[in-house]
């Protein structure tokens, strides 16, 4: 599977966000940006409602909270 279009822009793949469990964000940039980005939480948002709407904080396995920023926006 190809690399996520997203990563050079990514705030969560390129290390801007606080992180205090460096190896578990290895094993997620594996998993959804470097491997799946379909289930990414900030993937979704981004394919239906644009990067500004992406939230800050939310990291890769956060389905739960991207599905609803989709509900209360789109």
């Amino acid at each position: 599977m190809a690399n996520c279009e997203c990563i050079p822009g990514c705030p969560f793949y390129n290390g801007r966000m606080a992180t205090d469990m460096p190896h578990i964000v290895e094993s997620m940039k594996r998993r959804y940006c470097e491997g799946s980005n379909e289930a990414c939480a900030r993937h979704m948002i981004v394919r239906t409602l644009g990067k500004p709407h992406v939230p800050a904080d939310l990291v890769p396995n956060q389905v739960a909270i991207a599905e609803r920023v989709l509900a209360e926006k789109g």
